[in-house]
């Protein structure tokens, strides 16, 4: 039986593990190929160690070069969390991140987060996260009478709520609230639940309260009460380990508790995957649908394999609901390979369900990168679902950006495990969260009516309209996804967080714009922003991105006519900007060449600066009619019928 903490939906860690991490040590370059392997095992406290060593040494190397997301965390906790803190710079890796953990010294929580001037409030921490024990705060010792155990409530949660508050407000930064776990003890045994005084029944009112009292709009919860249910109480409550040390978990956990972390920070950072690419047979069915027909394969009620395969199917359903994007990816006949989501009575998924279906005889790793182009998002952004382990090994081998479960021989373990496996970690859920999937199967039919002309006629026929508006509160949570996960048409990839852009939206040193863009095929939701520094004379580009789904729109000259004419206005001569390079952004090392700005100087690493003289700048003119801040402005140029 598996370890109640293993990662198990990764593969187990090998024994050359210490070796391989020992050669990326000593590489000057190191493979980062071989590192988002290594990164995507179950890994132990030691090889979490070891990782945490190559971070320590290639730090510089994988956040300017590879381009990684650098995030300075600090920790205030009422236990020992060193466990932890050694753990998370090797987990975050797995997640895209580069993780530099601050601790505050043990029962410094209140200097550190009420004082402007403490180590913390010097650190320039991107979130900070309290973790507190039951113990701690008074709500292990059942209380006899109501009012008593009330009190008790009450006082954990003001102490809570000011730390929360000076994170917010005295450091500035994101805060990440976890969870208290119960005891597995209880006093009063089945009656506990119904005793308000227990301390089961008190922290489930403190939990309750920290859920939707303390956290703020743009706080993080790590729900470690959830996770340590799901393992089982008795085993994250280790009492030799918290006599021993005070650790709130089993040693073991702690690999474990250091995952469900970095998923909630990688996720605040735009870092979660939002494509499930799907195999067939045996897989959404049991059998093979070439072999055994339409009426042979099993799915659906009637038999424990056909209603596994067919909770598999309502729990990508609901994914997709939520907004991750479904993909189909086999090694099959497409007319044989669509027949069942055309006419099997039981299947719930149908086509118009799944975005990209690709069904033939190539090697599946060439078919996943087409599926991104198609859809225009990264490979690091898609999540592969096999049930052939040669299948699961060739991806792991050839594009280790992509997650792939580890998947057991039988069927009812398969949502569960894509579950556990948390690839779509959520910090919130927007409309655009919920509109997500359909965009993208809308796109596949903009890509099809792209055939039937030129790319002008095409362009005209889609009659576009973008609307315009400054940041605000209704687009915050959209604006810091954008921000914090795009990667290729970002020319600067700097990040903020929701706290910061709430700032934005007020400063007047600061000109920032959300784009919108709809066709005829449907709403493409917010696809742009832009962030400009105002001097008197001249404005800087701090930061211009766009969702890769609309390439190819002309959008970015649109936008630059709208940020040139209000420059102007204001009374700016020239723009300027900076392309700054990773790994993933020389989709837009032409950018500003291609708008019309004349390169300046050249900067260290690749960067390029920029600048365009705004004097006689002549917008082109567009096959896009615009909204701004509520007002239609006609297009230039009418949309043509194809």
């Amino acid at each position: 039986m598996n370890c109640p903490f293993s990662l198990s939906w990764n593969l187990p860690q090998p024994a050359n593990f210490r070796a391989r991490v020992s050669t990326l040590l000593r590489a000057e370059s190191p493979d980062i190929a071989e590192i988002q392997r290594l990164a995507a095992f179950d890994l132990d406290l030691t090889g979490l160690d070891a990782l945490r060593k190559l971070v320590k040494a290639k730090r510089e190397w994988l956040t300017e070069k590879v381009g990684l997301t650098p995030i300075r965390l600090g920790i205030v906790s009422s236990h020992t969390v060193d466990y932890l803190a050694q753990a998370l710079p090797g987990t975050a890796l797995r997640h895209g991140l580069v993780l530099d953990v601050v601790m505050a010294e043990f029962g410094q929580a209140a200097q550190q987060l009420l004082d402007r001037g403490s180590d913390f409030g010097r650190a320039h921490l991107d979130a900070i996260l309290i973790a507190l024990d039951h113990r701690a705060l008074g709500l292990s010792e059942a209380r006899l009478t109501t009012t008593d155990a009330e009190s008790a409530v009450d006082a954990a949660v003001s102490y809570a709520a000011g730390l929360a508050e000076g994170v917010r407000n005295t450091i500035g930064t994101c805060c990440l609230l976890q969870t208290l776990v119960p005891p597995s003890e209880s006093l009063f045994g089945n009656y506990d639940a119904r005793f308000p005084g227990s301390a089961r029944a008190m922290i489930e009112r403190f939990n309750h309260r920290l859920l939707f009292e303390i956290a703020g709009d743009t706080d993080l919860i790590l729900d470690t009460a959830s996770l340590a249910a799901l393992t089982g109480l008795a085993a994250w409550n280790d009492a030799r380990d918290w006599h021993k040390a005070k650790l709130p978990a089993a040693m073991d956990a702690t690999p474990l508790h250091a995952e469900h972390l970095c998923r909630v920070l990688a996720a605040a950072r735009g870092k979660s995957r939002k494509c499930l690419v799907m195999d067939l047979d045996n897989t959404l069915w049991g059998g093979v649908i070439g072999d055994d027909g339409l009426n042979g394969i099993q799915l659906g009620q009637g038999s424990s394999t056909g209603e596994a395969h067919l909770a598999l199917q309502r729990y990508a359903l609901n994914l997709r609901q939520r907004g991750i994007v479904l993909a189909v990816c086999s090694k099959n006949d497409e007319q044989n390979a669509r027949l069942p989501f055309r006419k099997h009575p039981e299947m719930l998924l149908r086509e118009e369900h799944i975005a990209v279906f690709v069904a033939n005889w190539d090697d599946k790793a060439n078919n996943i990168r087409e599926i991104a182009a198609t859809l225009n998002i990264g490979i690091d952004a898609i999540v592969f679902l096999d049930d052939n382990p040669v299948e699961r090994g060739l991806v792991r081998e050839l594009l280790p950006e992509v997650a792939v479960p580890e998947l057991t021989e039988d069927p009812a373990d398969y949502a569960g495990i894509l579950s556990r496996a948390g690839y779509f970690e959520a910090v919130g859920l927007s409309s655009e969260d919920l509109k997500r999937a359909d965009y993208y199967g809308a796109n596949a039919e903009r890509a099809s009516l792209m055939k039937i002309g030129n790319l002008e006629d095409y362009l005209a026929s889609l009659e576009m309209v973008a609307t315009i508006a400054p940041f605000d509160a209704v687009g915050r949570v959209r604006i810091a996804q954008l921000i914090n996960k795009s990667n290729q048409f970002n020319l600067t990839t700097r990040r903020y967080s929701e706290n910061e852009i709430a700032r934005f939206e007020t400063d007047p040193s600061k000109f920032c714009i959300q784009v919108r863009l709809a066709d005829r095929f449907g709403d493409n939701g917010m696809i742009s922003v832009v962030i400009f520094d105002c001097a008197e004379f001249e404005w800087h580009c701090d930061t211009w991105l766009m969702s890769c789904r609309v390439l190819g729109r002309r959008v970015e000259e649109l936008v630059l006519g709208h940020v040139a004419a209000a420059a102007l206005r204001a009374g700016a001569l020239r723009l300027t900007g900076v392309y700054l390079p990773t790994m993933k952004n020389s989709l837009v090392v032409d950018h500003f060449a291609k708008l019309g700005f004349t390169k300046i100087s050249d900067l260290p690493d690749d960067g390029t600066e920029w600048s365009l003289d705004l004097v006689g700048y002549q917008p082109p003119e567009l096959p896009i009619s615009v909204v701004v801040f509520g007002t239609l402005v006609e297009s230039t140029r009418q949309p043509q019928s194809v």
